[in-house]
């Protein structure tokens, strides 16, 4: 048996396949993979199962150099966004084997609508399930501080944005005291998601510091935006406890976080403008107060003024009408008091004299009766007084001032003294 060189029959796939005009200038659809520049542009053409995922078709792909700049320019202008790998594309191939480098696909076109259009579905896809979650009008509905000035700035560390958000804030005419804290986070690759999550969370876990948050991205390529089409972080910012503002872009550029944070603005530049501006006009309702104020207070002391130059004019006249009608009222009082005096005291004198005239009468008797009655005791005190006892033969004996009842209570040499009608007698007991 006689066998051929590897590069014999290399050559003959290259023949069966390199200018088979079944396989130039087919447009293919896949999605890219592996995505490297160089000058020229290597990737990979994957088809995966609707199911599993798993690859079902892979093919070496190449943008040479002379191509690239063109599809370059035709797929960023219509999606904003350069060729990286993840995306879905429909593109112009040509099937070309090279014995040394195996089977591969030269791309020479591609159609940016159909990529925008799967970029658009995608975008429509999150939206959709963040409605059907009922968050993501959340963040949108919280209310705004009147004057947010602790504000919580998530960008990359040392980003130009960040530095034309911080000097639009303090360079403001208003100088308003702004207090800002950077959470550094990446702005863009696919680490981006995560990175601003953990920024937030470190935000939520000190809340009540904190009167906002701001999302911001200076400069970079459009293509970059494609972080923030993500579901995760979409679902942390709807829901996420204070009012944020989104300015990663230009006005052209829209994302979905676009379609749940509270704010979007154009620019890092915009979303300082933005705040400015609610604190001016918070200052300007303070002004517009102050002036009502001052105008109430002025018309109030004009008008306490004038009544008090009416009273200045009045004052020293009052006091002698004041005088002049209280000695009126009192003549007044007098006569009417006389009068009811007079009327009181009649009846009360005529009842003054009957009981004077009945006090006398019954004085009279009572006194006649009290005599009667004193004279009966008198008569009565005479019979029984110790005297009238003495004057009919009784005699009283005492010892030492006391008077004696009872023999036994002397002893011999007891001086007693006997009291008579008339006269004492001193004995001595033997």
């Amino acid at each position: 048996m006689n066998g051929i060189t590897l590069e014999e029959f290399t050559a003959r796939i290259a023949g069966a396949v390199n200018g088979v005009p079944g396989l130039a200038g087919v447009w293919v659809i896949a999605e890219t993979s592996d995505v490297r520049r160089n000058g020229h542009c290597y990737l990979e053409l994957v088809q995966k199962h609707p199911v599993t995922g798993d690859p079902v078709a892979r093919l070496r792909a190449t943008v040479w150099r002379g191509t690239l700049a063109r599809i370059d320019a035709k797929f960023t202008g219509a999606t904003g966004q350069r060729l990286e790998s993840g995306m879905k594309v429909m593109v112009c191939v040509t099937a070309s084997f090279h014995p040394a480098y195996g089977l591969s696909a030269n791309i020479t076109d591609i159609d940016p609508s159909y990529t925008l259009g799967d970029l658009m579905r995608r975008r429509l896809e999150i939206i959709n399930r963040l409605k059907a979650e009922g968050v993501i009008d959340l963040n949108r509905q919280l209310e705004w501080p009147d004057v947010p000035l602790r504000i919580a700035v998530i960008s990359a560390r040392g980003a130009a944005g960040y530095g034309d958000f911080i000097h639009q804030l303090y360079t403001s005419p208003s100088r308003l005291a702004f207090r800002v804290a950077l959470f550094p986070a990446l702005m863009q690759g696919a680490s981006a998601p995560d990175s601003i999550i953990c920024a937030l969370e470190q935000i939520a876990a000190e809340e009540e510091m904190w009167d906002c948050v701001v999302i911001i991205r200076g400069g970079g390529a459009t293509s970059d935006l494609a972080a923030f089409d993500n579901y995760d972080l979409a679902a942390n910012i709807a829901q996420f406890p204070l009012p944020v503002i989104i300015g990663i872009g230009h006005e052209r550029d829209v994302t979905v976080l676009d379609a749940v944070a509270n704010m979007r603005v154009k620019t890092p530049t915009a979303a300082a403008e933005w705040l400015i501006a609610r604190g001016e006009e918070a200052l300007a309702t303070l002004h517009d107060l102050g002036t009502e104020i001052y105008r109430l207070a002025s018309d109030l002391l004009a008008g306490s003024k004038e009544q008090l130059a009416r009273l200045s004019a009045v004052l020293p006249q009052l006091p002698a009408i004041a005088m002049d009608n209280a000695r009126k009222r009192v003549d007044r009082l007098n006569v009417a008091l006389s009068d009811v005096a007079m009327a009181r005291l009649r009846p009360e004198a005529s009842r003054l004299d009957v009981m004077a005239e009945r006090i006398a009468s019954s004085s009279a008797t009572v006194i006649e009766r009290q005599r009667a009655m004193l004279d009966r005791m008198d008569g009565l005190v005479q019979v029984l007084s110790p005297q009238a006892t003495l004057s009919r033969g009784y005699s009283i004996t005492r010892v030492n001032g006391h008077a004696v009842t009872d023999a036994s209570a002397l002893a011999p040499g007891d001086i007693i003294e006997t009291t008579l009608a008339s006269g004492t007698i001193e004995s001595k007991v033997s």
